[in-house]
């Protein structure tokens, strides 16, 4: 027992001594409270007033000053610090007899007593997750994306779904990888804040880490993430689960399952085998895209954090959503393995006019003015409700047969918005 021992036994061996000399008994209650303070069990502090009533106030020194020579220190390491291991080693040694043998807690004992006093355990594994440098700096270039000064092509917004017959295709609204953009002929804009994120998010997945987008609901962070995977490597696997709301740990399995392409409906209620099967799939390289992660609580974040702590996972993860940095930081054990934090912006008002003649033909030859009114008033930046007034704007021209956006068209699509939009 070290110092800071014997003063905690004799501190706890006093107070209960002078219980006993006032009152006449020490009860249960008393053993147990000093016990928790104490940090020892209610057996040992029992042990210690047993020993004080008969006059041993200090604790009887051990005689077992066993200690590991360099040779079992070689054989500790040789077995990855496994005690047990070591002494099964030393029974099948033929140079001493069974008897001889220390104990397993004697061993334990000499071991931490010498790593206390500076002794290292070099224990050499090798590491299944390791990463070699060639190989890292090979991913980081197939995954070389433009800086976010540097802007990105138009990327058209149709899905990327065969394509069906002319008939089928007339009236659907373009989406992007799940996300409506409400008007035929809309397309993704690589504004700076799309290109930091196309940036942001190649890097995460090199690096197969984790990463959260967050940002006020509707700047277009789903938008911006979809274009990001988009523009991956066609042999990155792209996984896409649908966070249900509050879901539990069964519904998030299942999700993630059919996510990965694996047999949810027999696994989802099986922990175990589920577990299995999804760390043997997350050991291959790939992204798994997790929208609406506000909705996970920190039970289930704290899941996935053990999924990707799991040897060998090669995957990366992208938690996207409207105040999901909030609900990350509820699980501190997955926010500090959080390797990127990217808060995407609201559109940048002085580019407003020239993003949104790229985004639909609509407001080809807007006026700034209007543009300007329509942000300040009612869309302030918002990527969601711009996309919906120019779908209103694209009707209300089409209704007129015209081509020119002028401020009364625009004030009546603003006016189909209401009162929330």
């Amino acid at each position: 027992m070290g110092e800071d021992g014997r003063l905690v036994r004799g501190v706890v061996v006093r107070r209960l001594l002078a219980v006993d000399q006032g009152s006449g008994s020490v009860s249960s209650q008393h053993v147990r409270v000093m016990a928790e303070a104490a940090g020892v069990s209610v057996r040992t502090v029992w042990r210690w007033l047993s020993e004080a009533r008969e006059g041993r106030l200090e604790p009887v020194p051990r005689h077992d000053r066993f200690a590991l020579d360099e040779e079992w220190w070689t054989a500790l390491a040789e077995v990855g610090g496994n005690v047990a291991a070591l002494r099964r080693r030393m029974t099948d040694d033929g140079s001493s007899s069974v008897a001889d043998v220390p104990s397993l807690a004697t061993l334990h004992r000499a071991m931490q007593r010498d790593l206390r006093a500076g002794r290292v355990l070099a224990v050499a594994r090798p590491s299944r997750n390791r990463v070699e440098v060639s190989r890292y700096d090979r991913v980081l270039a197939d995954l070389k994306l433009q800086q976010a000064g540097e802007g990105l092509p138009v990327i058209d917004a149709g899905p990327q779904d065969p394509p069906r017959a002319a008939a089928d295709t007339q009236d659907v609204a373009p989406q992007r990888g799940g996300v409506r953009l409400f008007v035929p002929g809309a397309r993704v804009v690589s504004t700076a804040g799309v290109a930091a994120v196309v940036e942001s998010v190649g890097h995460t997945v090199a690096a197969r880490g984790i990463g959260c987008w967050f940002g006020d609901p509707g700047v277009g962070k789903t938008v911006a993430v979809q274009q990001a995977l988009h523009l991956l490597p066609s042999r990155v696997p792209v996984w896409r689960a649908v966070v249900a709301v509050k879901p539990g740990l069964p519904q998030m399995r299942g999700s993630l399952l059919e996510a990965l392409g694996l047999s949810g409906r027999s696994l989802s209620h099986r922990a175990q085998p589920a577990d299995r099967a999804l760390g043997d799939a997350l050991r291959q390289p790939g992204v798994l895209f997790l929208d609406d992660a506000q909705r996970l609580s920190p039970a289930v974040l704290d899941y996935l954090r053990l999924l990707w702590d799991e040897p060998g996972t090669a995957a990366s993860l992208l938690l996207c959503g409207a105040g999901a940095e909030r609900m990350i930081a509820r699980a501190p054990a997955l926010r500090s393995r959080v390797l990127t934090w990217h808060q995407v912006p609201a559109m940048d008002p002085e580019q407003l006019t020239k993003t949104l003649a790229m985004f639909h033909a609509v407001w080809e030859g807007a006026d700034p003015a209007d543009v300007g009114w329509a942000d300040a008033t009612v869309a302030r930046g918002n990527f969601r409700t711009w996309a919906k007034i120019t779908s209103h704007l694209y009707a209300l021209s089409k209704r007129e047969n015209t081509t020119r956006v002028d401020r009364l068209l625009i004030e009546q699509a603003c006016a189909r918005l209401g009162p929330y939009p």
